[in-house]
């Protein structure tokens, strides 16, 4: 599976941003979409995710600002960015959970100025 992340930027502190993640490859389905971050000098951390089933689970800091749409068909995830923050900076990630397996896209930078 690969996996090809878009959509990365400067944006003023109140903006929005949307990434995309498109799956590629000779597989049948894919558990799991999401996004992890990463910000300088923090671990990775967990942003959303989107099973199959369309539920989703957010992080705490970004619950009631990011949604995470997924469109099957396309395999394709989204991570709709809202109200945005400088503590929202950071190397987003996409992935895909395809059975045991992880695969990660390449990361995409979001800046948030304040």
């Amino acid at each position: 599976v690969q996996l090809q992340a878009s959509g990365g930027g400067l944006v003023q502190a109140g903006g929005s941003l949307r990434l995309s993640c498109s799956a590629s490859g000779r597989v049948l389905r894919i558990n799991t979409l999401g996004w992890y971050r990463q910000a300088p000098g923090k671990e990775r951390e967990l942003v959303a995710t989107k099973s199959s089933d369309g539920s989703a689970d957010y992080a705490d800091s970004v619950k009631g600002r990011f949604t995470i749409p997924r469109d099957n068909y396309e395999r394709t995830v989204y991570l709709q960015m809202d109200t945005l923050k400088p503590e929202d900076t950071a190397v987003y990630y996409c992935y895909a959970q395809v059975y045991r397996a992880t695969y990660w896209g390449q990361g995409t930078q979001v800046t948030v100025s304040s």
